[in-house]
């Protein structure tokens, strides 16, 4: 089996080979996926160029984002998790030592408010990118650090959460009805396209990593539910989702000195 081949010697191209080391980049790194949410973040504090993304779709920057006296990185992921795992790998290599990734995520309990946010401390692996970062299995442990910090930013500002399994896919238009069944049957409360390949990634180059996701659309009824999966839907509440991330980016940076 061609995901069974997992091989953790150095590959033919490298990200250092892309990419060298920034002066003053950042340590922990802030990322989200929405354009919508990614401007709001930026434009609200002061910024400058921190170095860049660099892919034949273009280049994207990655800002040091002030915060509460800190330099954060912060870029948008691109969506889709061998193009999110490329991006990290760019950002690690100019300096990232650190990641709180954040997005939306779809739903497999309709109980799970619009816009509720979920802890995942497992990931199903039901996507290729992860299979080379790590050797194989069906689930991958995630959110390793800073599960318990994140917990106490949240309970200081009153919001509750869901706690579970996330399905990682790569094929969004083919979760089918018996698909999602399964998954839900091995305890997956959401399903998205990033999270088992980042922590493989993480994990493999010896990087801090921490996700969580905010509630969009549903898929736990007869019919799909989109709610606020729009970019544009609900995004004042969910640039305060990105406080949350930012608060935890500052807990991290004042634990790794």
């Amino acid at each position: 089996m061609i995901l069974e081949e997992f091989d953790p010697g150095r590959a033919v191209i490298e990200p250092g080979m892309i990419h060298e080391k920034v002066e003053g980049f950042p340590k922990v790194a802030v990322s989200c996926f929405s354009h919508r949410l990614a401007e709001s973040v930026v434009s609200a504090f002061p910024h400058r160029e921190a170095g860049r993304i660099k892919g034949a779709n273009g280049r994207k920057p990655v800002w040091a984002v002030e915060y509460k006296g800190l330099e954060i990185a912060f870029y948008r992921s691109s969506v889709g998790e061998p193009s999110c795992v490329g991006d990290f790998e760019d950002v690690i290599a100019q300096g990232a030592e650190a990641l709180v990734l954040f997005g939306t995520c779809g739903v497999l309990d309709k109980n799970i408010e619009d816009c509720g946010i979920v802890i995942p401390g497992e990931a199903i692996r039901d996507e290729g990118t992860s299979y080379h970062y790590a050797p194989p299995s069906d689930k991958i442990t995630v959110n390793k650090k800073y599960k318990e910090e994140f917990k106490e930013i949240i309970a200081r500002r009153g919001i509750s959460y869901t706690e579970g399994v996330t399905w990682t896919t790569d094929a969004f238009y083919r979760e089918t009805p018996e698909k999602v069944a399964r998954r839900r049957a091995s305890g997956a409360v959401c399903v998205e396209m990033e999270c088992a390949g980042m922590q493989a990634l993480c994990d493999f180059r010896g990087v801090d990593f921490f996700q969580f996701f905010y509630a969009g659309d549903n898929l736990d009824g007869v019919e799909w539910d989109k709610r606020s999966l729009s970019n544009d839907a609900r995004l004042d509440d969910k640039a305060k989702i990105a406080l949350l991330a930012l608060e935890l980016a500052v807990k991290i940076e004042e634990m790794m000195k």
